[in-house]
């Protein structure tokens, strides 16, 4: 089994229901899920993103630029008795996924991944395992970039983001 991180971006009311009451923001997450899965619509047009298994790759490579949001593991606890999957869900407020959409765009990945041995995530133990290669760097990069696009929509449109491990 893999592990996934996984986006849902929301509305102010809906971030509100979704804190008052967790069963139902997982019920709307998989409602979403299932939705745009036939769909499959681009990152900006997006309610639902996932890294797939670059999240952890993306938390190694933002901290060492110091980010000012943690956008790979959310930053607020929705239900700490909750678990979807790898642990509780988290969310980021509409000002933290202003401020993260703004980081993410003024952050290149070039920039991210410039001066960095693969064997650092290896030594780290960055998920998954098994970097040897400096290309396996370049293999970040598309969800990387989607995940900007997704923020940015975000932002836009004023949204909070449910953030999880699946």
């Amino acid at each position: 089994m893999s592990m996934i991180g996984e986006y849902l971006r929301v509305t102010a009311a809906e971030l509100d229901r979704a804190i008052q009451d967790p069963d139902w923001a997982l019920d709307f997450v998989e409602e979403v899920q299932d939705a745009e899965e036939e769909s499959e619509p681009a990152p900006a047009e997006a309610r639902h993103f996932s890294t797939y298994k670059t999240w952890d790759m993306l938390r190694f490579l933002l901290a060492r630029t110091e980010f000012p949001v943690n956008v790979v593991h959310g930053e607020e606890p929705l239900a700490e008795d909750q678990d979807w999957g790898y642990g509780p869900p988290r969310y980021l407020r509409p000002e933290r996924v202003r401020l993260a959409a703004d980081a993410l765009r003024a952050t290149a990945y070039t920039q991210l991944i410039k001066g960095v041995d693969p064997g650092e995530l290896t030594s780290a133990g960055v998920y998954p395992l098994g970097w040897s290669d400096p290309g396996e760097l370049e293999w970040g990069r598309h969800w990387y970039d989607g995940l900007t696009q997704f923020f940015q929509a975000a932002a836009e449109s004023d949204d909070a983001m449910l953030v999880w491990l699946d």
